[in-house]
């Protein structure tokens, strides 16, 4: 039907062609032991892709041990988390949907707790590690101060997101998205409030987007050429001082020069005392503005929870995709139930047939 033309259209990026706009966003499930899947993992993911997302988007995963957010984090360091992962993207992609992982570093806030077991800092002492950071600036109260990186640890950096990348493939993922939001240690480079660097990665806006440039165009050179790399931003740190959408507009533009195909605008999660306005689509305008201004492919993201609500967002061009977090907690199979509220076909698992109609 007309009222699902957009949302349920198919979107090519590349060589990969997604079945329709609805993502399922990255959400940490802190049940990783050694950054390893867990049983949790296959059933949380392949429980999406039969719900119909049409790209399963694993978790931030740490490219080092210490880039983890917690010691339950998952990671991509070895062959042996390649190999554990193939489960996972071997399932998702036999339910139609396209497996993607988010390569990441938590920076600053790496070595925290579980989130239903406490908060604030993991010492080394019973597990945890101390943290690196562009600069020594602890994230807030709670939180260690964080070690400032060398140059050599930085070139040491690069070189594990692109190890990553190539494990990334052998794991079987057809999509990688590079973790640049959330105030985790990329971010933590672009901002003048956690980058206080004299070096060649602080200061103008020219430096401070040094080393998120080096990850992407590292990443890049080793990711199959017919496969799309994402990169997820925030936008705004959403405090005075602090990263905003005019410093993301050139990000965007270096980002889309150094092949990176679609960008996941988020906001926030740089400081703990921003003043967020949460509303439903608040974050909408963000993917708006980066697609209209730079024309590139954009993800919106954040309070997304209507089919209806998404299919507005696609039809006005205010976005290509539509990345859902919590609304799929609460329902795997919000693909299904959004196809069906706007009168779409959309396949469902043969097991399932009984209950489509």
């Amino acid at each position: 039907m007309e009222t699902a033309a957009h949302l349920f259209s198919p979107l090519t990026l590349r060589g990969v062609t997604f079945r329709h706009r609805i993502f399922m966003s990255p959400m940490c499930q802190y049940s990783s032991e050694d950054g390893l899947p867990a049983e949790w993992h296959l059933a949380h993911y392949g429980s999406r892709a039969a719900g119909g997302a049409a790209l399963v988007m694993v978790e931030a995963t740490a490219v080092r041990p210490e880039g983890r957010i917690s010691p339950a984090d998952s990671g991509l360091w070895s062959e042996e988390h390649a190999r554990a992962l193939r489960r996972i993207t071997a399932f998702v992609e036999s339910q139609g949907s396209v497996p993607g992982v988010q390569l990441a570093h938590a920076g600053r806030k790496a070595s925290t707790a579980i989130p239903w077991k406490g908060s604030g800092a993991v010492p080394p002492e019973v597990g945890g590690w101390r943290p690196v950071a562009p600069s020594a600036l602890a994230f807030g109260p709670g939180y260690a101060e964080p070690r400032e990186l060398t140059g050599d640890e930085i070139d040491g950096l690069v070189q594990a997101f692109e190890e990553a990348a190539r494990l990334a493939r052998l794991a079987g993922f057809r999509v990688i998205e590079l973790h640049f939001a959330h105030g985790y240690l990329l971010h933590e480079f672009l901002s003048p409030l956690s980058n206080r660097r004299t070096d060649a990665y602080g200061g103008p806006l020219e430096n401070r987007l040094r080393l998120p440039l080096r990850v992407a165009r590292a990443v890049r050179a080793v990711w199959p050429a017919d496969l799309p790399l994402f990169a997820r931003v925030s936008a705004t740190d959403w405090a005075p001082g602090g990263w905003d959408l005019p410093q993301t507009l050139a990000l965007a533009r270096a980002l889309r020069e150094a092949g990176v195909d679609l960008l996941d605008c988020s906001s926030g999660g740089l400081v703990p005392d921003a003043k967020v306005p949460t509303a439903p689509g608040y974050q909408v305008p963000f993917a708006a503005a980066v697609r209209r201004e730079i024309g590139m492919p954009t993800g919106a993201v954040g309070l997304i929870t209507e089919p209806r609500q998404a299919e507005a967002i696609i039809a006005a061009g205010q976005a290509d995709a539509v990345f859902l977090a919590r609304a799929l907690l609460r329902d795997p199979h919000w693909p299904l139930h959004a196809a069906r509220a706007l009168g779409a076909e959309i396949a469902w698992p043969p097991q399932y047939l009984r209950a489509r109609d």
